[in-house]
C-alpha cells in the first residue's frame, strides 16, 4: 500500500520574480515582460517540484498575488480597505472591499492550471479560494442597489465556475483553501459565523456530482504568513466537527505544528466517513528546520493509530508562501521539505505494509 501525498499549493517566488513585480507596479516593467518572468519562474518551480519525487505537484502559485485575492485581479470595483486580519506576531493583512456590484471574478484558477500543465510531467492539483473567504469582501454597511443575497448568488456562481473550469481542464484535485475556518471560531466563539461559512461553501459544493466531489478537497490551517498564524490559539476541536459537514471527499489538515495532535487526530477519526480521505500535515512550513524523512514517517505512524491507513494521505501544513511577498521561507528549504515528505511517506507506507 502506497499512501498518497500531495502539496498544498504555494512555493516561495524567486528573487527575480519579486523584483519584477515591484518594477511592474512602479511602472518600470510592461505586463508582457512580467509575464515572461512569471513563466520562467513557473518552469523552474515545476522542474524543481518534480525533482523532489512528488507524484502530484502544483504551480507553486507563482503568478498569483496571493492565495486569496487572485480572483480580484483586473477588477475595478474593489477598494483596498477591507477586513483586517491580524497575526500573532502583530503584522496584519487586509482583504479588499467590494464597492459596487455585480461581483465577478477577474481571473479564474483554470488559467494557472493550464499554464502549469504545459510544463508538467506528473498530475497537477489546483488550489482555489473558498467562497466563504470572498464573502468577506462585502462591506458590513451594505452596497446600495446590490443587497448581500444578490452578492452571494453571484459569488456562488463564480466559485462554481472557478472549480468546474479546473476539473474540466484535468486537475488531479481541486482544493478549496478554507483557512478562515479556524479564524471564524476566534472571531465568533458562538460558532454562528463558522456555520454560515460552511453553509455558503456547501451551496457551491452541492452543484457538483458525487464523482466530481471525489476530486474536490478542503484545506484548513490556522493561517500561515511570515512565520506567524492568525488562529493557532483556537482549539482544533471547535472547528473539526463542523468542517466535516462540507460536501467534499478529501480534507487537508495542518497537523505537524499542532501542539496537541493526538487530540485533533481523535476528532478526525470520529468524524471521517467511509469514502473520505484525511491528508495529514507532516511538514511544518513555519519551522526553518527541514524535517528528516524519519520524522515524517513517525508523524504518519502516529496518525495511523487513529485513522485507517487506507483513508490517509500526507501533505504540508500550509502553502510555503501564500502571499507573494512572504519570503520567510527560502525556495531551497521548501523543496527540501517537500522531498522529505515524499520520502517519509514512502517509509511510513512500507512500515504499515509490514
Amino acid at each position: 500500500m502506497q499512501i498518497p501525498t500531495e502539496p498544498i499549493g504555494s512555493i516561495p517566488r524567486p528573487p527575480q520574480l519579486l523584483d519584477a513585480l515591484q518594477a511592474f507596479r512602479a511602472g518600470d516593467l510592461s505586463r508582457e515582460e512580467l509575464e515572461c518572468i512569471q513563466i520562467e519562474a513557473l518552469r523552474d518551480t515545476i522542474r524543481r517540484f518534480e525533482a523532489t519525487g512528488s507524484p502530484v505537484i502544483s504551480d507553486g502559485e507563482q503568478a498569483k498575488p496571493s492565495f486569496a485575492t487572485y480572483p480580484l485581479d483586473g477588477l475595478d470595483n474593489i477598494a483596498p480597505d477591507g477586513v483586517k486580519i491580524v497575526f500573532a506576531d502583530g503584522h496584519s493583512r487586509r482583504l479588499p472591499r467590494l464597492t459596487e456590484g455585480p461581483f465577478r471574478y477577474g481571473t479564474h484558477a483554470e488559467n494557472y492550471l493550464r499554464a502549469a500543465q504545459r510544463f508538467a510531467h506528473v498530475p497537477v492539483k489546483q488550489a482555489v479560494i473558498a467562497p466563504s473567504a470572498l464573502s468577506l469582501l462585502y462591506p458590513e454597511e451594505g452596497i446600495e442597489g446590490y443587497p448581500r443575497e444578490a452578492f452571494l448568488e453571484d459569488l456562488v456562481r463564480e466559485a462554481v465556475e472557478d472549480i468546474r473550469g479546473c476539473l474540466q481542464a484535468g486537475a488531479h484535485r481541486v482544493q478549496l483553501d478554507f483557512t478562515e475556518g479556524r479564524l471564524a471560531v476566534k472571531l465568533d466563539p458562538s460558532g454562528q459565523l463558522l456555520r454560515a461559512f460552511i453553509d455558503l461553501n456547501n451551496r457551491v459544493l452541492a452543484r457538483f456530482s458525487a464523482e466530481e466531489r471525489h476530486r474536490i478537497g478542503v484545506h484548513t490551517c490556522p493561517g500561515g504568513d511570515q512565520d506567524s498564524t492568525h488562529s493557532a490559539d483556537v482549539d482544533y476541536a471547535d472547528l473539526l466537527p463542523e468542517l466535516f459537514r462540507l460536501q467534499a471527499d478529501n480534507f487537508y489538515f495542518q497537523m505537524a505544528s499542532e501542539p496537541n495532535p493526538e487530540k485533533a487526530l481523535g476528532v478526525i477519526a470520529r468524524h471521517l466517513q467511509p469514502g473520505q480521505r484525511a491528508f495529514i500535515g507532516v511538514i511544518d512550513v513555519l519551522d526553518p528546520e527541514v524535517e528528516t524523512p524519519e520524522t515524517v514517517r513517525d508523524r504518519l505512524l502516529q496518525a495511523a493509530r487513529f485513522i485507517p491507513p487506507g483513508q490517509m494521505g500526507t501533505t504540508d501544513d500550509c502553502g510555503f508562501s501564500p502571499f507573494e511577498d512572504d519570503t520567510s521561507t527560502g525556495r531551497d528549504t521548501a523543496f527540501a521539505k517537500i522531498r522529505s515528505r515524499v520520502l517519509g511517506t514512502r517509509l511510513a507506507s512500507e512500515a504499515l505494509a509490514n
